[in-house]
């Protein structure tokens, strides 16, 4: 007697099952549904692109030999992927090993039920359809100051907000120091976007700690599809600082698939951060090769024309009445980011209010003084690097190395443990940028310095030193 589809594929997930452990066939193999047997040639349906894509890079052996058992050697296996939307329907034959070729048009939506608002971090991505977008009305283009440091950004920005996917600059990749301005700028974008087409285009601004802290809630609750599905809808999607997903091998092989389906798809991606692709440390290269992709754009301190424009707009936004003298002086002085720019001009008025004065030139300046001494310089991994290579006199490809003596192992904690200190950086970005280690060596070389110092005067005395030579950095 002849067995069908569904007895057929009941066969083959019998030994998938005793393969895999049950949280991972549960995941990629429950969803599945045979659809027909055709000869030797077995339909399957799945849910979404990247779920093809998932089978096609993890389990295509694994599939071949399951049905080169129930079929013969001249198995073949075609997915079928469903497009549901608005009650069209339409299917796509894909076959393993091709990574989508005769997918004619990626561009695939999954079903939508109704119009019940959706939260990210619940994610019932196949039943809902309103996003909330996650965007700080505030950071909108009008309130964006223009100047020689950011205008070619802002007008590929401009371009994407009025033909988001469309246009030459996907992805947009805006790079820059902290309080340069990545996420209102990015944010613009996106309020755009919302602006000139409301509800027919989802987006959704995200930062790389959340998007990880979606993934891994997903992942520990076994709704990892819903995930999928709910970012595959997004027709815009900011991620904010992606350097972020530095040492999560987890969450960037899952932004991956995102980001190919999306960019497959015709959709829009902007991602910020504070280097360069080129720069990035810890991340895979497959994913800075697409970053690479995209227009990056640097954005840089503004000069000085637009320090007084960025104060004049905070003070007339604030409500703040002072003088072009107060203006200029605070834009001669605070010549840092833009956020340590309207920082001052806040802390002025702070002081004034509690201190019941006038804000005089007199008293401006006074004030300006005091906060201009401050370092105008951050402290970053790099400058902590050469510091204690400098002065253990250990090269930073010693550093870097996998060398296990014991003076660059102690060196390398050692710059670890004033990594800890001195940056806000993750301990997984801290140890992808020295010596493309885990957070757990970090964390590891945090506690041996704690607790050699505890009892060795000479590293006291070491570290003491180290410390002066970061903290004077200019």
């Amino acid at each position: 007697m002849n067995k069908n589809h569904k007895e057929i594929w009941h066969n083959c997930l019998n030994v998938i099952h005793d393969n895999l452990p049950e949280v991972t066939f549960n995941t990629w193999f429950k969803p599945i549904i045979p659809e027909k047997l055709d000869g030797n040639v077995l339909t399957i349906n799945v849910p979404s692109q990247f779920f093809y894509e998932f089978l096609e890079e993890h389990y295509i052996d694994l599939l071949k030999k399951v049905l080169k058992k129930e079929l013969g050697s001249n198995a073949k296996l075609k997915y079928s992927i469903v497009i549901d939307n608005s009650n069209f329907t339409n299917s796509k034959v894909l076959y393993p090993g091709n990574n989508g070729a005769n997918l004619s048009n990626p561009s695939m939506k999954v079903p939508l039920k109704n119009n019940d608002p959706i939260h990210p971090d619940i994610l019932p991505g196949i039943k809902k359809v309103h996003v909330d977008s996650h965007l700080n009305n505030n950071y909108c283009f009008d309130n964006l100051v223009v100047g020689k440091c950011n205008n070619i950004a802002v007008a590929a920005g401009k371009m994407i907000g009025s033909q988001p996917g469309n246009n030459p600059y996907n992805p947009m990749f805006i790079w820059g120091k902290s309080g340069m301005g990545k996420t209102h700028l990015a944010q613009a974008v996106g309020i755009e976007v919302k602006e000139n087409f409301g509800e027919k285009k989802i987006v959704l601004y995200v930062s790389a700690r959340r998007f990880e802290m979606q993934f891994t809630n997903a992942a520990r609750k076994n709704t990892r599809n819903d995930f999928l599905h709910f970012y595959q809808m997004v027709d815009v999607l900011i991620i904010d600082d992606v350097h972020e997903f530095a040492g999560k091998p987890g969450t960037q092989d899952t932004f991956f698939h995102i980001f190919n389906h999306l960019h497959q798809s015709g959709k829009q991606l902007i991602l910020t951060s504070d280097r360069a692709p080129s720069e990035l440390k810890g991340l895979d290269d497959r994913l800075i090769s697409r970053f690479k992709w995209a227009l990056t754009t640097e954005l840089q301190g503004p000069d000085f024309e637009t320090r007084v424009a960025i104060l004049n707009k905070k003070a007339e936004k604030e409500g703040i009445e002072t003088s072009s003298e107060i203006i200029n002086y605070i834009a001669e002085n605070i010549t840092g980011s833009i956020r340590e720019l309207e920082g001052a001009l806040i802390s002025l008025l702070a002081y004034a209010t509690l201190m019941k004065e006038d804000i005089t030139f007199e008293f401006a300046q006074s004030k300006i003084d005091r906060l201009a001494q401050k370092p105008k310089k951050e402290i970053t991994i790099k400058h902590i690097q050469k510091v204690v290579c400098n002065y253990f006199n250990i090269t930073q490809e010693a550093l870097q190395s996998r060398n296990r003596k014991r003076e660059i192992v102690q060196t390398r904690q050692i710059a670890m443990y004033f990594a800890k200190k001195f940056t806000k950086y993750s301990l997984s970005t801290i140890g992808a940028e020295i010596g493309g280690k885990n957070h757990a060596t970090v964390l590891y070389a945090d506690k041996v310095i704690k607790d050699q110092l505890s009892y060795d005067k000479n590293l006291q005395s070491q570290i003491e030193d180290i410390e002066k030579r970061i903290e004077t950095y200019k």
